[in-house]
């Protein structure tokens, strides 16, 4: 059997990332007692049909948290079987019942309705991680939803926005995550007991000299183990489900991968209105004492690619899994599967407790540079104000325009903002307007439109959604 040590490849998902509840899930141990309780539910069905006695019954039930891993892997290595080698481990300890463990059964039966299970508790165990995201981001919105700063768009300056309508656009991302992640925990499904090719053949050997239908049998072993199946499946689920589960983390990645970058650039000190924690004792790099890098963000960002990439993975599974099953799946499903939960996990935790629990905002930032730009962002009021005065539009944007470029070559040689200047002295403009009734219109301080309006109405469907 091998061993594992330091002196040893170990997962990064084992020793520096994901969460412990998300690690014991996709445990060997774990993967093994779902295994033994769809083996249990097997048998638990057919012993009110007969084919399984009551003794043979409680012996297996018995027996079935007796997880012995040394010994199933010891069998393993002779055989290059997990499935049967774990058949045969549990069959061992039970002298009574266990010459009728896996009954009718193919391994993918087992396999596939147990990693079901574990599937679906990791997407429960997900959305209790979103929500949590959720309820970090409700006060940020709460508490800034009035505070004015720049919009960037092609990282440019824009119309000014609030720093809380730009959160309400992070959590509008995640709500969506949630919604979607609900819909996968009430829609996935198990393979069912359907033998191997999908029709259950072998069940029905079993049970039509009984008289009993395979279908209520199956349906019987399903309850017992709170699964509904796809109504046709062949050795395996469809892989299809593989895929759709990946794209909802993939998407919670992607989600998670916006609001971090974002961040990044809001905490480059070129902008500074934003930045990760940063603790007293952190060090920011080896070379450079005085950095205070965005590990976090960047951490954040970097696990989202691998959500990114194993979407790939599982659509070539999907669409290469030929006719009723080909194997050729198998060793990368016990890779992305575990380790796309793990590192969704891993981003959920780092976004709740490491970024947005002790977020920095800062004010004095903020406000230096919506005074440095934002009178750029009021030129819109003055342009619509110019149209109704019967200024044709384009002539007024091309006013704005040319006067604006020349402003902001000044504002570049860190001088004066001269726009109100050069825009109220223009003949066009002075024709309509005062000097002072342009730098009315020119401060962009309410030019918001419905910022606060929008983040509370986002947050009221956000709290419905997750309270």
């Amino acid at each position: 059997m091998k061993s594992y040590t330091q002196d040893t490849y170990l997962s990064v998902f084992t020793t520096r990332y994901g969460t412990k509840d998300m690690q014991g899930l996709f445990s060997d141990l774990m993967t093994r007692k779902l295994w033994r309780k769809t083996w249990v539910a097997l048998a638990t069905v057919q012993q009110r049909y007969g084919l399984v006695s009551t003794e043979e019954l409680a012996d297996i039930v018995a027996h079935q948290d007796a997880i012995d891993l040394e010994r199933a892997l010891e069998i393993e290595e002779e055989i290059q079987h997990d499935v049967m080698a774990e058949i045969r481990t549990y069959a061992e300890q039970c002298s009574v019942g266990g010459g009728k463990i896996h009954l009718g059964a193919t391994s993918m039966d087992i396999r596939d309705n147990a990693e079901v299970l574990q599937l679906k508790y990791a997407v429960e165990f997900i959305e209790k991680q979103l929500i949590t995201v959720l309820q970090r981001l409700i006060p940020l919105i709460e508490q800034h939803k009035k505070t004015v700063c720049i919009g960037l768009t092609h990282l440019q300056t824009a119309e000014p926005i609030t720093v809380g309508f730009r959160i309400a656009n992070w959590a509008q991302d995640f709500l969506e995550d949630l919604f979607a992640v609900r819909n996968m925990i009430a829609t996935i499904r198990a393979k069912g007991f359907k033998g191997a090719v999908g029709t259950a053949a072998s069940y029905a050997t079993l049970l039509d000299p009984k008289g009993i239908s395979v279908e209520t049998f199956e349906q019987e072993i399903l309850a017992e183990l709170g699964l509904q199946a796809w109504p046709l499946a062949t050795q395996v689920y469809p892989r299809k489900q593989d895929y759709s589960l990946l794209t909802t983390l993939a998407s919670i990645a992607q989600s998670a991968s916006k609001l971090a970058f974002d961040i990044r650039i809001l905490q480059s000190p070129f902008i500074g209105e934003m930045s990760e924690p940063f603790g007293k004792k952190q060090v920011g790099s080896s070379a450079m004492p005085f950095k205070r890098n965005p590990i976090i963000t960047e951490r954040v960002c970097s696990l989202g690619r691998i959500l990114q990439a194993n979407t790939a993975v599982v659509w070539q599974n999907a669409s290469n899994n030929l006719f009723e099953r080909t194997l050729d799946d198998s060793a990368n499903r016990r890779v992305v599967l575990a380790e796309s939960f793990l590192a969704t996990s891993e981003i959920l935790r780092l976004l709740s407790e490491r970024i947005l629990n002790g977020l920095v905002t800062n004010g004095i930032r903020i406000k230096a540079n919506f005074t440095k730009f934002g009178v750029f962002a009021g030129t819109e009021t003055l342009l619509m104000k110019l149209a109704e005065r019967g200024v044709d539009r384009q002539e007024g944007h091309e006013i704005i325009r040319e006067l604006s470029l020349k402003a902001w070559a000044e504002v570049e040689q860190e001088k004066q903002n001269p726009l109100i200047d050069l825009l109220s002295n223009h003949p066009t403009v002075a024709q309509f307007f005062s000097r002072d009734e342009v730098t009315t219109m020119l401060d962009a301080q309410h030019h918001i439109g419905n910022a606060v309006e929008k983040c509370d109405a986002f947050l009221a469907l956000c709290k419905k959604s997750i309270f």
